[in-house]
């Protein structure tokens, strides 16, 4: 079973501080760690694999989830044009997978035909169980990054606790 952790780093040339910024240094250093926001596993011949940012892992059910992991499987997927995987609000596990999706021009493709060709690629308790279909393609910064803050807001906005931020 792989264990995804954070990175954190320290070093004579790592860094003192953010410039002006006392709020975010002290937010990102500890106890002389710079902590990087980075989650990785270790592989078995002693490689690191980043695999998500920490702000964007999905914990469902005590449960680590990798968006990065899940919207790679989804975009293997002939049917789909853009794509995002956020967490959403759950009773019973906390947050669980939200997937947006934007289809191909005439694609048909339905939630469950998605997640029937996802079942094989990742493991079931990785699976969305929010699958959204927009007509739309999905907000972006300037750089092209997809905006999930936005697109996760939708889920959250009106809920008194945020269990991912």
């Amino acid at each position: 079973m792989e264990t995804i952790g954070e990175i954190v780093v320290r070093g004579d040339h790592v860094m003192e501080g953010y410039y002006n910024d006392p709020e975010g240094t002290a937010a990102a250093m500890h106890g002389g760690w710079l902590h990087t926001g980075d989650m990785a596993a270790w592989d078995g011949e002693g490689y690191i694999h980043i695999v998500d940012r920490k702000k964007e892992i999905i914990i469902s059910g005590g449960e680590n989830i990798s968006s990065i992991e899940v919207e790679k499987a989804i975009s293997a997927h002939p049917e789909v044009y853009e794509w995002a995987v956020v967490a959403a609000p759950d009773e019973k596990w906390g947050e669980v997978p939200a997937a947006i999706v934007v289809r191909k021009p005439g694609s048909t493709l339905t939630a469950d035909e998605l997640l029937d060709f996802l079942k094989d690629r990742i493991a079931r308790f990785k699976l969305p169980k929010i699958v959204e279909f927009s007509e739309e393609q999905l907000p972006k910064t300037g750089t092209g990054k997809i905006r999930k803050l936005i697109l996760k807001e939708k889920f959250w906005a009106g809920k008194t606790r945020r269990v991912q931020g």
